[in-house]
C-alpha cells in the first residue's frame, strides 16, 4: 500500500513539473537555445533537492548536508505550489489575452508599403548578365548581391527606399511569456511575503476562555500556548530565542508547549534548543509530545526538555496552585513506539468539580477530552494549513484548524504554531504564539 502511495505521488510530482517546464520553458524559449537548456536543468535539479530535503533527515545524513539541502528544496515545493495555481489562473486568462490582441491587430489599418519618388535625372543601366562574372580589378569594390524577394531595394537616385523589418514575436510566444512571467513574479512574491512572516517570528495573540469551574482566586489566569516550533535544518537558534524573547514579554503564569518542538535529533538541535531554558513563568513550562518527536527521537527530547528547565507531562496530570488541574498526554503517533495518550491514567482519578485543562498535540483526541470531562483542551499541529488553500485539507483531517470551539462542555483552543514544516513559509495562516486567559463566572 505505501509503495502504492510513494508511486502515486510521484508519478503526480512527474506530471506537475512536465506541466511547469511546458509553459514556463518550453513555450517561451528556442528549440535547442541556451535560455531552453538551462531552463529545462532547472526544473530536472529542484525537485531531486526536494526529495533530498525531505528524506536527508529520516536518513539520517550528516546534518550539514540537511542545512544545504534543505533551503532551495523546501522553498521549491511552495513556488511550486504558488505556480501551478498561478498557470492554473493563466490558462484562463491566455485565450482571452490571445483574442484580445488579434481584435486590436484588427482593428488597426494595414500598414501599406512606403514609396518615396525622387526626380531621376538619368537612368540607371543595367548591364546584361554574362555566364561567368568578369574578372575584377585589383582594389574594384565587391560587387552587391542581387536583392532577395522582400528585401529592401534602394536606387542611387532615391527612387524608391525600403527597409528591412526585423521578424516580429508571435502572438503566441508573447501570450505565453506574459503568462508565465506573470505566473513566476506572483508565486515568487507569494512565497517571499510568507518567508518574511515565519523568519520575523511569531506574533502573540490573546484569547479570554471563560471556564464554569474556575474558581474566582484563577480569574485573569494567563497561559502562553506555543506549539510546533520545528527547530530543525533552517529554523534554528534564531527562531527558538525569537520566541523565548516574545513569550517572557508576555509575563505568563504558565508556559504550555504542545508539541513538535524538533525536526531532528538532539545531537544536531540540542543547541538551537537551548534558549528554551530562558523562559519564565511564575508556574513554571510544560511540554508534551507532538507527533515530529516520535520521528526525532521522543525519550532522547523528553529528557533534554527536562533539562532546559521545562516539565513534560506524559500521560500525567498536578494541581495548578491557582485551583485548577492540569494535564497532558503523548501525542496519537506514539502509539507506534508502546506510548500514546493515557487518558485514564492522566484524568480518571481526578475530582471533576475543579476545572481542567488538557495539553494535547493533535485536535482530533478532543473526543476523549470531552468523555473525560476536561474544560479546556489545548492543542497545535494543523498549523492552521500553513500554504493556502492547506487549510482546506486540514479541515478534512482535524475538527478544528484553529481558533477557539466548543465541544459539549468541553473547549478547543487550536494555535496556528510558532515555526513552519517543510517550507519555511506561511500563507493565509500566520504563525502565532496564544496567550489564553482563563475567566472564571464567578468573578
Amino acid at each position: 500500500m505505501i509503495a502504492f502511495f510513494l508511486v502515486v505521488v510521484l508519478a503526480l510530482l512527474a506530471l506537475v513539473h512536465w506541466y511547469v517546464w511546458r509553459r514556463l520553458v518550453r513555450d517561451v524559449t528556442a528549440p535547442r537555445g541556451l535560455a531552453r537548456r538551462i531552463g529545462t536543468g532547472v526544473v530536472v535539479a529542484l525537485p531531486l533537492l526536494s526529495v533530498a530535503a525531505l528524506a536527508s533527515g529520516r536518513a539520517g545524513a550528516p546534518f550539514l548536508f540537511q542545512q544545504v539541502v534543505a533551503w532551495p528544496g523546501f522553498l521549491w515545493l511552495a513556488v511550486l505550489l504558488y505556480l501551478v495555481l498561478a498557470l492554473a489562473v493563466g490558462e484562463a486568462v491566455r485565450p482571452l489575452l490571445s483574442r484580445w490582441l488579434a481584435r486590436r491587430a484588427a482593428a488597426a489599418p494595414a500598414a501599406a508599403p512606403v514609396t518615396v519618388t525622387a526626380p531621376v535625372t538619368a537612368p540607371v543601366p543595367v548591364p546584361e548578365r554574362t555566364a561567368e562574372p568578369e574578372p575584377k580589378a585589383e582594389g574594384e569594390p565587391e560587387a552587391k548581391a542581387e536583392p532577395e524577394a522582400g528585401a529592401v531595394v534602394e536606387s542611387k537616385a532615391g527612387a524608391v527606399v525600403e527597409r528591412p523589418v526585423a521578424p516580429e514575436v508571435s502572438r503566441r510566444l508573447f501570450v505565453a511569456r506574459v503568462v508565465g512571467g506573470a505566473a513566476a513574479a506572483a508565486a515568487a512574491g507569494t512565497v517571499a511575503n510568507g518567508a518574511y512572516g515565519v523568519l520575523r517570528g511569531p506574533k502573540v495573540k490573546r484569547v479570554t476562555v471563560p471556564l464554569a469551574k474556575l474558581p474566582r482566586a484563577a480569574h485573569g489566569y494567563r497561559i502562553a500556548v506555543v506549539s510546533d516550533i520545528h527547530l530543525g535544518p533552517i529554523l534554528g537558534r534564531a527562531h527558538s530565542q525569537r520566541i523565548v524573547d516574545a513569550i517572557n514579554a508576555t509575563q505568563p503564569d504558565l508556559i504550555a508547549v504542545v508539541g513538535d518542538l524538533v525536526d531532528g535529533t538532539v545531537e544536531n538541535l540540542g543547541p538551537a534548543a537551548e534558549p528554551l531554558a530562558r523562559l519564565r513563568a511564575r508556574h513554571g513550562s510544560f511540554f508534551v509530545t507532538g507527533n515530529h518527536e516520535y520521528f526525532s527521537g521522543a525519550d532522547a527530547w523528553v529528557d533534554h526538555v527536562r533539562e532546559l528547565g521545562m516539565r513534560p507531562l506524559r500521560n500525567e496530570r498536578l494541581e495548578i496552585p491557582a485551583g485548577f488541574d492540569l494535564a497532558g498526554v503523548d501525542d496519537v503517533a506514539g502509539e507506534s513506539e508502546g506510548q500514546g495518550p493515557d487518558f485514564a491514567r492522566a484524568l480518571g482519578d481526578r475530582d471533576r468539580s475543579r476545572a481542567a485543562v488538557l495539553l494535547a498535540h493533535q485536535p482530533v483526541v478532543i473526543d476523549d477530552a470531552v468523555a473525560h470531562g476536561v474544560d479546556l483542551q489545548l492543542s497545535g499541529h494543523t498549523h492552521g494549513g500553513q500554504l493556502w488553500p492547506g487549510n482546506l485539507l486540514a479541515e478534512l483531517a482535524n475538527p478544528t484548524v484553529a481558533g477557539l470551539e466548543r465541544y459539549g462542555d468541553t473547549q478547543l483552543y487550536v494555535s496556528r504554531g510558532a515555526g513552519a514544516w517543510g517550507p519555511p513559509v506561511r500563507v493565509g495562516a500566520p504563525s502565532d504564539i496564544t496567550v489564553v486567559q482563563l475567566a472564571s463566572k464567578q468573578a
